[in-house]
């Protein structure tokens, strides 16, 4: 009885993984080479590494034979936001002038400080404290400088876009939020490569402009056959942080794990689709500026009519084992829709398994790409691997296609790709996911 159970078992393992044959190991480990590559330079949003890596993943649409979105001439979807942006920055600590990275808060034009009794000093070295800060800017008594340690060195892409150098609409929002600021009281934070004590003098002279950022998500899709006013959405962010204070001479945050890993995914689900055509229409899309705000996925989310897209999969770092072993991936939100049991039930007779989010308490729902969607009712769930309560590659330099399991990153895309199929085809439709309030 027990060995005709498992023979059972394993036929219908191999059958699941019969029906993603298309997904090949050897075609993961380039796409995800390529994009986590260093002449990538990480990826960030707004420099030629970035660009680079639009155009390798719209060749790679291209190759899956996915039409460009309607209403756009190319897989890029573009759009372009203000910032205030520097144009010199002058540090110098102890009377020596230092090159260390420099982070205004707020919309300010310009930052003329020299170390004084009017301001405050701080040195923080962890995350919660930082968001405490920053959240709160009126409960500050002084202008306030914070010497921000190597704990956070990760995060300086991410303090850039979204509190620095955040992007606005209009230049008219911008403007708002500057005179807005001007009635609060500063902050400026600075990395500290080399502790500097409490009476060592300091001047920091920040000018900054206006500047007209260009951004662009990549975007496909496959049309519907007998369902194409239906959308499915595959989605991952191909943005990463760019360049980081230098680690055993490393700079590059190459992103392989976040999330190259998801990028390549979306790729490789391109490709199985064509070849298995759906009968809704399925959206495919790589998303920029994640890392610095989310900007892409606002974007793209905010041109879809919400009652259409049936469902989201975005998926993001699942390139290590998750903390449930082998086979297995976690769903965030699980509890709100019945996405997850639908996924689950379409691998019945698989090793593989889908978990609610073992961390709630990262609050991963509203974190990442699939938010907007979710904020307006659909079932968006972002599928993931990662142990973020101890990578400890996360948001560093050391995030190398070295450190990933591609063998295992094949197989939670053969899972994606069979557990969505009833969705895909029409005979699922995921239950709407509650509201939120504007």
């Amino acid at each position: 009885m027990k060995k005709s159970l498992l023979l059972c078992l394993i036929a219908g393992s191999m059958a699941i993984a019969g029906q993603a044959q298309d997904i090949k190991e050897k075609e993961v480990r380039r796409i995800i080479s390529t994009l986590a590559a260093d002449d990538m330079q990480g990826r960030f949003p707004g420099t030629p590494g970035i660009e680079k890596a639009a155009q390798f993943i719209s060749s790679e649409f291209a190759k899956a034979g996915l039409q460009p979105l309607p209403g756009e001439s190319s897989y890029l979807q573009s759009f372009a936001k203000y910032k205030m942006h520097p144009t010199s920055v002058s540090l110098t600590v102890g009377g020596v002038p230092q090159r260390w990275p420099v982070i205004p808060i707020g919309a300010g034009s310009n930052f003329d400080w020299v170390k004084d009794d009017s301001y405050a000093v701080m040195h923080i070295n962890d995350p919660h404290a930082l968001m405490n800060i920053l959240k709160n800017p009126g409960k500050l008594e002084k202008n306030t400088l914070v010497w921000i340690g190597s704990a956070l060195s990760g995060y300086l892409g991410g303090l850039t876009g979204s509190f620095s150098e955040h992007s606005y609409d209009t230049r008219e929002q911008l403007d708002a939020a500057a005179a807005k600021g001007a009635t609060e009281k500063q902050v400026i934070l600075v990395f500290e490569e080399q502790p500097v004590a409490d009476t060592a003098s300091w001047e920091i002279h920040v000018k900054r402009e206006v500047e007209t950022q260009q951004f662009a998500n990549v975007a496909g899709m496959i049309k519907g056959k007998s369902k194409p006013d239906e959308y499915v959405v595959f989605s991952g962010h191909y943005d990463h942080l760019g360049i980081l204070p230098t680690v055993a001479g490393d700079s590059i945050a190459n992103g392989a794990d976040d999330d190259a890993s998801g990028t390549t995914a979306v790729i490789m689900l391109s490709r199985y689709f064509q070849h298995h055509l759906p009968e809704r229409s399925v959206i495919f899309v790589a998303f920029t500026a994640e890392e610095s705000g989310g900007y892409g996925s606002r974007y793209f989310s905010e041109k879809q009519d919400p009652n259409k897209v049936v469902a989201m999969f975005n998926i993001e770092m699942i390139g290590k084992e998750s903390k449930f072993g082998r086979n297995s991936a976690f769903i965030t939100g699980f509890e709100r829709s019945d996405f997850g049991p639908i996924l689950q039930r379409n691998l019945k007779g698989s090793s593989f398994n889908f978990h609610p989010d073992p961390y709630p308490e990262q609050q991963l729902f509203y974190r990442s790409d699939n938010a907007t969607l979710a904020r307006q009712g659909v079932p968006a769930h972002t599928i993931s691997t990662t142990q973020i309560d101890k990578d400890k590659y996360y948001h560093t330099v050391g995030d190398e296609v070295t450190t990933l399991d591609t063998r295992n990153i094949t197989d939670i895309i053969q899972a994606i790709a069979i557990s969505a199929g009833s969705i895909v085809n029409g005979t699922d439709t995921p239950t709407r996911i509650e509201k939120l309030e504007k």
